[in-house]
């Protein structure tokens, strides 16, 4: 193994309902976890907007409709940040889904 490579280890996929009002991906349950939030380990979130496009804020102020980093359908955020707690998305029109997959 090269040194200095991580490897990706997969922690989990979740996906939301629509992020209308907004959501925190904390607040979502990933693979068959008894309950919410990002798994333990996670240092890389693979975010993907479906149907509508999002924005999203890690700086713990919820992101609106129209203030926020923008992610268009099907795009990805590949999230390193040390704001996983705080990271949060909403639709930019009434509909988006988020799917995130986690890995450690």
């Amino acid at each position: 193994m090269q040194q200095g490579f991580k490897d990706e280890v997969p922690l989990g996929y979740a996906q939301s309902g629509a992020v209308d009002a907004g959501v925190a991906i904390s607040s979502l349950t990933f693979g068959s976890a008894a309950t919410a939030g990002i798994p333990i380990g996670t240092w890389l979130l693979l975010i993907q907007p479906q149907t509508q496009a999002i924005r999203w804020r890690d700086d713990g102020v919820a992101p609106t409709a129209t203030v926020g980093y923008p992610l268009a359908v099907g795009a990805e955020l590949r999230y390193t940040g040390q704001g996983q707690q705080n990271l949060k998305v909403i639709s930019q029109v009434a509909g988006a889904i988020v799917n995130v997959l986690a890995f450690g």
